[in-house]
Parts: C-alpha cells; structure tokens; sequence
C-alpha cells in the first residue's frame, strides 16, 4: 500500500494537504517537454512526492516514469497552494494541493510514455501546444512567460 492509500486508508474522504510537483523540462530546441494523460489531456510531468522522498527526487523521478525522460539540475519556478488548488475526486477523495513547480533544460533520454498515467509525450514550442493542452497549464506557462526566459537565458 502506498503513502496516500495508507492514509486514506485511516481518514477516508476527508480533505488533506499533498505535496506534489510539476516540471517545465525543456530541450534543445527550447520545446516544452508534455505528457497526454488517459483522459485526453496534456499536461506537465510530475506528481505527487513520497513519504520521506524530497521534491527535487520527487520530480526526477515522476518524469522519468511519465515520459521516460531523466533529468538532472533543477531551479525553483514557484509554488502553487491554497484554495484555488482545492480537488475534489470521483471518488469522494478531496485534498488542496501543493505544487512545487521546477524548471529545467538537463535533459536526455528517449521518450517513451508508460501506457498507465502518460499515454503520449512529446516536445512541443510553447507557441504551439497542442490542443486538449490543460487551461491551467497554459496560464501558468503565459502568467511565468518572463522568469522562464531569465532561466533560459542563464542556462544557455
């Protein structure tokens, strides 16, 4: 049983703080790096961290496992909390997210989605993401425009 079973487990439904991640991986070419999800949606590789696991393992390894990218060094973009992050699932489950979001362009590897929770990835130019592309993905991309430029710039 896993971290978030375990505790749903003991407290059922009832709202709770998780910790997760999101990465802005970018190539080369300065193409962001998106995973489609089984319900038709692109969107950021990441997830949420494991008991004891720090965010910085947390994103490397959910993008590998997602798109079957690695990536090594990381910076800080921003974290995202409070009610505006409040989910409430199917299944009854709710719970506000914490999000911390991490940019990169240390990337290598093949891409190749998991079948499970990625079902295509690719590289896409941030002025031609594809359609089904997630509205929340696209502020947070317009809305850190100009930081993602500086990180550019300093990692080139």
């Amino acid at each position: 049983m896993g971290y978030i079973e375990n505790i749903r487990a003991k407290i059922g439904h009832d709202p709770v703080n998780l910790v997760g991640v999101a990465v802005l991986a970018f190539n080369e070419s300065g193409n962001i790096l998106l995973q489609k999800r089984p319900d038709d949606v692109w969107g950021l590789p990441g997830g949420l961290i494991e008991l004891g696991e720090s965010t910085e393992d947390a994103a490397r390894r959910e993008v590998k496992e997602e798109t079957g990218i690695e990536i090594g060094r990381l910076e800080l973009v921003t974290v995202l909390s409070g009610e505006d992050y409040h989910v409430k699932l199917p299944n009854g489950d709710e719970f506000f997210a914490v999000t911390v979001v991490y940019y990169t362009k240390d990337v290598t590897g093949e891409l190749k989605a998991d079948g499970i929770e990625t079902i295509e990835t690719d590289f896409f130019p941030l002025n031609e993401l594809p359609e089904g592309t997630s509205p929340r993905i696209r502020k947070m991309l317009r809305d850190s425009a100009d930081q993602l430029s500086d990180f550019g710039e300093k990692q080139n």
